[in-house]
């Protein structure tokens, strides 16, 4: 029996005891309604091709009939926040924490056994959120065109006149959107908006995300693109070693190096509790944990999991020390883009 078989059986096992001992307690009709592990409605910021395999295998396990609604992070917080105590969802699935910040005070507080299984930074201080997956902020450069000894060491070194037109950027994206967050808490708001200023002037090319960043780099239609590490090893997973760029993971610190965490919050109107905190303990369990890592190249959070090899350690790269549930002021954050001319 393969690792990964071995894993699924084990969660099986603890899952079904888990329900034995919660039918066991029960008796007559509550025991009927104890075996039905009933619906659990999931808002996903993360894109269905991406994690439908793993909801899929967890509705599989344990039963719990999943309804999930897609759409961008950014939008389904706001969509949180007009449905208020309303709302039919159990479960926030975030991209990153700025949209969990941004609906902080729906959320509830989660079970200390699920926070402890992540380290401090990838988790909310007040215990609303969890941190599921790493997802780093990197440069991904053309390795024709460009030499990693003459890349700069932050974010900074790009407002250069030699990188004029050949920077690709996406200021519409949500995980940008987050870095330019950061930088505002690390720089302040005046810095950030300079360097978007900056970056602007310098002939930037604009993109709606991070793929066609990469693609356009491969391509040399560009130099450089500031994205999030993983989208290049799908791009190497697909095309093989040929494929021509690589990450840069900036040395210097600062926002450029900023690792944002993938995660979910329980909203504190979940009707389905118990299914809820069945599905956070999966995302951070082995099979799931093994997923993010070998299938969709992310930094997995939980110890003792293995990073695929093609990644510099976490520990190695130049993590800038953030809290990250401050990360949930995009409002402030796009307004700053706008007045720098970077968002209409």
């Amino acid at each position: 029996m393969t690792s990964s078989r071995v894993c699924k059986a084990t969660l099986l096992l603890v899952l079904a005891a888990s329900t034995f001992a919660i039918v066991g307690c029960a008796s007559g009709d509550d025991a009927a309604s104890a075996a039905d592990p009933g619906e659990l409605t999931v808002y996903s910021g993360r894109s269905e091709s991406l994690v439908d395999p793993i909801i899929g295998q967890f509705a599989d396990l344990t039963g719990v009939r999943v309804r999930v609604k897609y759409g961008k992070t950014g939008a389904l917080a706001a969509t949180l926040l007009e449905e208020g105590s309303h709302s039919p969802a159990d479960v926030f699935f975030a991209q990153d924490p700025g949209g969990l910040g941004a609906v902080t005070g729906m959320l509830d507080t989660l079970p200390d056994e699920i926070l402890d299984a992540v380290p401090d930074w990838a988790r909310s201080p007040e215990g609303r959120w969890v941190g599921i997956s790493g997802r780093a902020r990197t440069v991904v450069y053309n390795t024709d065109r460009v030499s990693p000894d003459d890349l700069p060491a932050t974010l900074e070194g790009f407002t250069a006149p030699a990188w004029k037109g050949r920077i690709g950027w996406a200021p519409t994206n949500g995980s940008l959107q987050a870095m330019v967050t950061g930088m505002r808490l690390l720089w302040g708001d005046e810095r950030a908006g300079e360097w978007l200023k900056a970056i602007k002037a310098n002939g930037a090319h604009e993109y709606p995300k991070n793929t066609p960043i990469v693609a356009a780099v491969g391509a040399g239609e560009i130099d450089v693109g500031f994205v999030n590490h993983y989208y290049l090893h799908r791009f190497l997973a697909e095309e093989g070693e040929e494929f021509r760029a690589r990450n840069h993971f900036l040395s210097g610190g600062g926002p450029g190096s900023i690792v944002l965490a993938a995660g979910v919050g329980i909203l504190e109107t979940a009707e389905n509790r118990t299914a809820a905190e069945q599905f956070v303990k999966f995302l951070l369990g082995p099979v799931a944990q093994g997923y993010f890592a070998g299938q969709t190249y992310e930094y997995p959070l939980v110890e003792g999991v293995a990073t695929s090899r093609l990644l510099p350690p976490l520990d190695t790269l130049a993590r800038p020390d953030i809290d990250l549930s401050r990360l949930g002021d995009l409002e402030a954050t796009q307004a700053l883009m706008r007045s720098a001319g970077v968002l209409p």
